[in-house]
């Protein structure tokens, strides 16, 4: 039973524990790993933002900045905003920092903690992390298939195998334009009969209708963007869907895909899985080529996509041949005695300089409970250190997981064990 005057995390900010972390080291060493292989370079981007850059970006009809996001003003009376996404701040940096000048195709990746004020469920907190890439610089559809086979790669790397990749075309703004208006008069007459965000989002964004978690079956029927794309459109979606299908990429086209957000134009797509309930998008993204102009930059086509790490450590926890093995520690000292204590100290900061984790017991106690501790810890070797021990410089190196002994000379104990 908690002290009721203990002091908890906030609703849906939840703490990453030691026995949880060693699954998120490895999915985000996986991330690092595939995206260098595939030319992406690592950028890092503030967590508070001005409070513009989002409203511009993401659209103020949008669920995100109209209900979701933590804005407040800072001391200046500047309004500031915690991110809710990775896209628009790696935008913005790439404009503030003339990237397009140093880089010909910037290729940029980013990982950590985003932040929206959404009803917490399992696979959606209001801080959770993303793993996110962006190129800037080509409309070339064979962007969008190195940034699918990219996030295939990663997931085959994490050794998961449940997802679909979904994909659809928005088109460009005539398109888009064309087909808003199709869809206002599709629903306008029957809106009454929707939950009251979409009654809403007839008269600011009536493509997000067609995303509706409540009322979603009702949609059915509705026209598909697919039938009003202009020739350019339809040339780069067949063209991308082309391209997939050359790198043996399957997928399914689902016309009901239209992201949330205002800036996505052309390609969108989500990466899906049954195996989460509601929230079963792992990824998604597109193309968004009128962004950087958008936010102050020349006109600069890109894509990009963003991982969700909490869903996607759901999804490997569930497999047990996908959770890495606890990390630990190779060495266990037991010490009896004061100068025994000391030499274990000793060799544990010496050992650890080397490389190699050795663990103690601070407070000493009895060898049954040393050895109690050391079983704990899941340390491979214990070797127990007493005055006879010390003063013959050699003792007894014993392997946990069969009990068996073989000598140690102790200043050749790194030697041993490495």
């Amino acid at each position: 039973m908690s002290n009721r005057n203990t002091i908890q995390a906030i609703r849906g900010v939840e703490d990453l524990l030691p026995v949880q972390a060693p699954l998120w080291h490895r999915i985000e060493d996986a991330a690092r790993d595939v995206f260098a292989t595939f030319g992406f370079q690592e950028i890092r981007t503030p967590l508070l933002e001005p409070t513009p850059l989002f409203a511009r970006s993401i659209g103020e009809a949008t669920d995100i900045v109209e209900k979701e996001m933590y804005t407040f003003d800072d001391k200046g009376g500047e309004p500031v905003t915690l991110r809710p996404e990775g896209t628009a701040g790696a935008v913005r940096a790439y404009v503030e920092h003339n990237l397009s000048e140093q880089l010909r195709l910037a290729k940029l990746y980013y990982m950590g903690p985003m932040f929206r004020r959404e009803r917490p469920q399992k696979g959606r907190l209001r801080q959770f992390h993303q793993i996110g890439a962006e190129v800037l610089g080509s409309a070339a559809p064979g962007v969008e298939a190195t940034l699918l086979v990219m996030l295939k790669t990663f997931f085959e790397r994490l050794g998961l195998e449940s997802t679909k990749l979904e994909i659809n075309s928005l088109g460009g703004p005539e398109s888009r334009a064309l087909y808003r208006q199709r869809i206002y008069e599709h629903f306008k007459p029957r809106i009454g009969d929707f939950c009251g965000d979409c009654q809403r989002r007839i008269e600011t964004n009536p493509l997000r209708i067609l995303d509706c978690k409540v009322d979603g079956e009702k949609t059915r029927g509705a026209p598909q963007i697919l039938d009003f794309l202009n020739d350019q459109d339809k040339e780069h979606w067949h063209a991308v869907l082309r391209r997939l299908e050359d790198a043996g990429l399957t997928f399914d086209v689902n016309p009901r895909i239209v992201r949330g957000l205002d800036y996505y134009t052309r390609t969108v797509f989500e990466f899906t899985t049954d195996r989460l309930g509601a929230q079963n998008t792992v990824a998604a993204g597109g193309r968004y080529d009128g962004l950087v102009e958008q936010l102050g930059g020349k006109p600069t086509p890109a894509a990009g996509f963003a991982v969700g790490i909490e869903r996607l450590a759901l999804l490997l926890s569930s497999n047990a041949k996908t959770v890495p093995a606890p990390h630990r520690p190779k060495l266990f000292i037991a010490s009896l005695g004061a100068q025994a204590e000391r030499f274990a100290l000793l060799t544990m900061l010496d050992l650890a300089r080397q490389g190699i984790w050795c663990e103690i017991d601070y407070e000493g106690g009895s060898l049954k409970s040393q050895m109690r501790y050391a079983d704990r810890l899941g340390a491979e070797y214990v070797l127990v250190l007493g005055d006879n021990e010390l003063a013959a410089k050699k003792g007894d190196l014993k392997r946990m997981s069969d009990g068996s002994k073989e000598p140690v000379e102790l200043g050749k104990l790194a030697e041993k064990i490495a």
